[in-house]
């Protein structure tokens, strides 16, 4: 159980801290588009499928898939809190945007879901959100952000032991509530407040902005690992996952590397 725990946190901070490293020294539209990249909801799914087994893992992608919707939810909330305040108070920001995802969670959890309809869910909200993105102005960040290792540690940190406490909850819960905590953005919510409180509310809303269209590595993710964790086992069938989040990311960047050129 120890050496458990302490893989969860040790992968959780190596991610975590290798992602920020990546994102954050470039434009807020990268940055935005890699928040939407496996990273949280992966090690949550795969330690499901470790622990209560790779048919929970699966089902619980499912419903991973349909927390996107609560995901984006939630930043949708922080844009409009945040334009409404004067002051950047980011704890009250912070507030407002997470009682927002759980109030989502919580009507999506009364739905029986399978593939298509979370896939359907999922691509809906990602439409819906980068319909209502769309006037938000792109901006460049005037100088690579450069964050200090206390920094860094501190915002891994927050992310290991969000992922101890959702896989831990896993155990009292059923694969759709599993499936729907895991839904929580690990990793962009800490990068959305960093950038906030390093630059503003103009460079935060052009990340936001981003988020959407990254969802899509997330989608590819949760539906192979749907299928995948069944037929191919956790370990090869995260692999497979990875592949085809990957493949989407690859794709999008080629298809927009132009607008994604760094700040």
């Amino acid at each position: 159980m120890a050496l458990l725990w302490l893989l969860k946190f040790g992968l959780a901070l190596a991610v975590v801290l290798l992602l920020s490293l990546i994102a954050e020294r470039v434009s807020p539209r990268l940055a935005g588009l890699l928040s939407g990249f496996p990273t949280g909801s992966a090690l949550t799914l795969f330690f499901y499928g470790l622990e209560l087994g790779p048919r929970f893992a699966a089902q619980s992608a499912v419903y991973n898939l349909t927390g996107l919707l609560a995901m984006q939810t939630l930043f949708f909330i922080y844009y409009l809190v945040s334009m409404k305040l004067k002051k950047n108070n980011i704890l009250l920001l912070s507030v407002f945007a997470i009682t927002g995802w759980f109030i989502v969670i919580f009507i999506l959890h009364f739905f029986k879901m399978n593939r298509c309809t979370a896939l359907l869910v999922s691509i809906a909200g990602i439409f819906l959100y980068s319909f209502l993105f769309r006037n938000i102005s792109e901006v460049k960040i005037s100088r690579p952000i450069r964050l200090g290792v206390f920094t860094l540690f501190i915002r891994a940190l927050f992310s290991a032991a969000v992922i101890l406490l959702i896989t831990g909850v896993a155990r009292m819960v059923d694969a759709r509530w599993a499936g729907l905590f895991s839904s929580f953005p690990l990793t962009a919510f800490p990068l959305v407040l960093i950038i906030h409180f390093s630059y503003g509310k103009t460079e935060v809303h052009a990340l936001i902005k981003n988020i959407p269209p990254g969802m899509g590595s997330l989608v590819f993710y949760s539906l192979t690992v749907s299928w995948a964790y069944v037929n191919w086992g956790i370990f090869w069938g995260t692999l497979a996952s990875f592949i085809a989040a990957g493949l989407y990311l690859g794709l999008y960047l080629g298809l927009t590397r132009r607008k994604l050129a760094p700040g």
